[in-house]
This record gives C-alpha cells, sequence and structure tokens, in this order.
C-alpha cells in the first residue's frame, strides 16, 4: 500500500498568508505613524461674565463715515531707517441719542397728569469701527508692535468721534428727540391726560 502525496499547494499558502499578514502590519503601522505626525489642536475659550447693567437708551440717528487717516513717527530725523508710517482707512457707523439712566416720569391720578424730565441733549452712544491697513512701512530702528496697533486703534476711533462731533448728527438726532416728544405728547393728551415737562436743573439760572 503506497501513501499518495497531497497536490495541495501548502508552502504557495503559508508564504501567501504571511505575506498578508506582513502587509496588513505594514498598513497599520505606517497608519498610526501617520496619525501621530498629523497637527494636533487645543481650543481652550473662558468667558468670564463681570457685570450686568441695566440699560436705557434711544437711538435716534446713525452716521456712517469713511475716513483715511494718515500715521507717522520718527526718531532724530524723518529719514527712511528710523521712520514708520502706516495708512488706515476707518470704517464707521456712529450711534447718537438719548441716555434714559436719569430719566423720571411720575403720574398724578387727581390732576391727570404726567411729570416727565426734559429730554437734555443728544450723545454720542456707540462708535463700531473697523480698520484696514494700507502702505505699512518700518524703519530699520523704528517698527510697530502690538501697543501701536492698540493705539492707533483707539486714536482712530476718537478720530472718528471728532468728525461725529463737527458733523450735522447732533442737530438731526435733536429734531429726532423732538419729534418723538411731540409723539408722546399727543398720545397723552389722547388718553385725556396732560404732560408736563420738567426743566432740567442744568439749563436753571
Amino acid at each position: 500500500m503506497t501513501l499518495r502525496k497531497s497536490s495541495f499547494p501548502w508552502r504557495l499558502f503559508l508564504l501567501v498568508v504571511l505575506a498578508g499578514i506582513l502587509l496588513a502590519t505594514v498598513y497599520f503601522l505606517r497608519t498610526g505613524w501617520m496619525q501621530a505626525l498629523q497637527k494636533k489642536e487645543e481650543v481652550t475659550s473662558t468667558v468670564l461674565l463681570e457685570r450686568i447693567q441695566k440699560v436705557a437708551k434711544l437711538i435716534t440717528v446713525e452716521g456712517h463715515f469713511s475716513e483715511i487717516y494718515d500715521y507717522k513717527d520718527y526718531y532724530w530725523a524723518d529719514f527712511s531707517p528710523f521712520r514708520k508710517k502706516a495708512l488706515l482707512r476707518i470704517k464707521a457707523k456712529v450711534s447718537m441719542g438719548y441716555d434714559f439712566t436719569q430719566f423720571h416720569a411720575e403720574a398724578d391720578p387727581n390732576k391727570h397728569t404726567i411729570t416727565i424730565n426734559q429730554l437734555g441733549e443728544p450723545e454720542i452712544l456707540s462708535i463700531d469701527h473697523d480698520i484696514d491697513y494700507y502702505d505699512i512701512s518700518e524703519g530699520t530702528f523704528n517698527g510697530f508692535s502690538s501697543a501701536d496697533y492698540t493705539r492707533l486703534s483707539d486714536e482712530a476711533k476718537n478720530f472718528i468721534r471728532h468728525q461725529a462731533e463737527k458733523s450735522d448728527l447732533k442737530e438731526q438726532a435733536t429734531e429726532q428727540g423732538k419729534d418723538l416728544m411731540d409723539l408722546v405728547t399727543m398720545m397723552v393728551e389722547q388718553a385725556g391726560w396732560r404732560l408736563e415737562i420738567r426743566p432740567d436743573k442744568g439749563l436753571l439760572k
């Protein structure tokens, strides 16, 4: 009785299995290595609520400004190595109106009268501005720092405030305030009451 050798190629099968295991190992090692090399980002956000304040402000007009602000400073002499300059374009929205923080109203049911404070003068309530920097040049011994950019932003805001105060924005806000008081007076009178305006103490002599 003779034994017949198996015709199944075991060696080839084992080689294929080993090759598959080797390729899978290389793939997973390479994937893990690439993931380890990927940039890791961590973002930490902290919100601090300092205070809550009641606001009673009425915006009657808004002015939109677009201005060019030219800045330059230098040490010793206006010479390139000692000079820095920047050209800024400022876009801003100025809101003007009335602050009613000190506003008081009293009602007298017996006399059917409502007494309120005089409206007073309108004021700038807020300035929202964006700055685009153009033509920034720095000298070898005179460059811009982060503090300089912060200061330029503050100066630009003050510049817009000055421009708004020179404009007719305040006159327009005053006219809107008069229209508002006329509307309030009409509503009170239609309800059968009388509106009395208490004079501003600052205007009394």
